[in-house]
């Protein structure tokens, strides 16, 4: 059995509902010549909406050529709409939850979900996310780096890290929005470096902000293989070491031990970086990932984890399913 952890989904039935009721909530959407798409809140304004992410057929002849098992349904991170204010973003989150669920449920033996909350509320969003784990009977949430403009670190988030520590479900972090305010444009530099870069400082933020220290029991997974921060985790040790009135102020626990409480996807295109990451944060921490339907997605994501020389095979059975199906079986429902 192989399980995809890093995979996105906009249910057909979400657009009719937000045809219906958005503009009730602050989703707004809107048509021009290169489709339809979203206002959130009046100033966020969305890509195109992609037909792929919603076709079920189209997904499942994908998962059938990539040997993907299992795939976890997760949001387009676009649309968790943290932008809007907390008493519509509660609704809508719910409403999400409840759609990826029976859209998954079209085919149950093939899909797991991954559910979104609203951060802008912790305390909502941490009942949220049991709703979604014990109700809905989801494997965890997915969440942006960001909190509309504030990262994790300082969105007050206790309230949400301890529901989903406490759950033991998986919390997988998606870069969105990456490095506001920098200019990313041209060259396709935004996707190509902005979301690792974004990833990365969002992650290292969590780590040297003490979050991971205070919750150990957190099951997190991060997506592209980390951003950049595993293969900079020399630098932040020796920081940390060297320069401990700066790096160390809310932390105890070394750089190089909190990584590897963390999970990371495979989706680094290159075989070697995989390699590497394997060797420094460990087989027991990286799960297969596609980023699918986008272009800078793994369409062979089974056959990249086989054919890295220098993993045995106890190796892939981690990485395939073994890690996957030791997190679902924590998981308090």
């Amino acid at each position: 059995m192989t399980y995809d952890v890093h995979a996105h989904c906009v249910p057909p039935a979400l657009i009719d509902f937000l045809r219906e009721e958005g503009r009730a909530i602050g989703i707004e959407l809107v048509s021009d010549d290169r489709g339809e798409s979203a206002i959130i809140a009046g100033r966020v304004r969305l890509p195109p909406f992609r037909g792929i992410l919603s076709d079920l057929d189209e997904r499942l002849a994908h998962m059938d050529a990539q040997g993907v098992d299992v795939q976890f349904l997760s949001g387009w991170i676009d649309l968790t709409a943290y932008a809007l204010p907390s008493e519509t973003a509660v609704r809508y989150s719910r409403r999400f939850n409840e759609l990826l669920a029976e859209e998954a449920n079209r085919a149950p033996d093939r899909f797991s979900t991954l559910g979104t909350v609203p951060l802008q509320d912790p305390v909502a969003a941490a009942a949220e996310l049991e709703h979604a784990v014990r109700e809905l009977h989801m494997s965890g949430v997915q969440i942006a780096t960001k909190v509309d403009r504030a990262y994790l670190d300082q969105a007050d988030l206790d309230p949400f890290w301890e529901a989903a520590a406490s759950l033991r479900c998986l919390v997988v972090v998606h870069p969105c929005d990456p490095l506001a305010g920098i200019d990313l444009s041209g060259n396709f530099v935004e996707n190509m470096v902005g979301r690792p870069a974004e990833t990365t400082i969002a992650v290292s933020r969590l780590l040297f902000g003490g979050v991971l220290e205070r919750y150990p029991d957190l099951t997190m997974c991060v997506v592209h293989g980390g951003g950049f921060l595993p293969y900079q985790l020399g630098r932040m040790q020796h920081a940390y070491a060297a320069v401990p009135h700066l790096a160390a102020q809310n932390v105890r626990t070394p750089p190089e031990e909190l990584a590897r409480q963390l999970y990371y996807d495979t989706v680094l295109h290159d075989r070697r970086a995989l390699s590497f990451l394997v060797e420094r944060i460990g087989a027991d921490r990286v799960v297969l990932g596609t980023d699918y339907p986008f272009e800078m997605g793994d369409r062979r994501p089974v056959e990249t984890v086989q054919t890295i020389p220098a993993l045995d095979a106890d190796q892939r059975g981690l990485i395939l399913e073994g890690n996957i199906e030791r997190i679902l079986g924590q998981i308090r429902r």
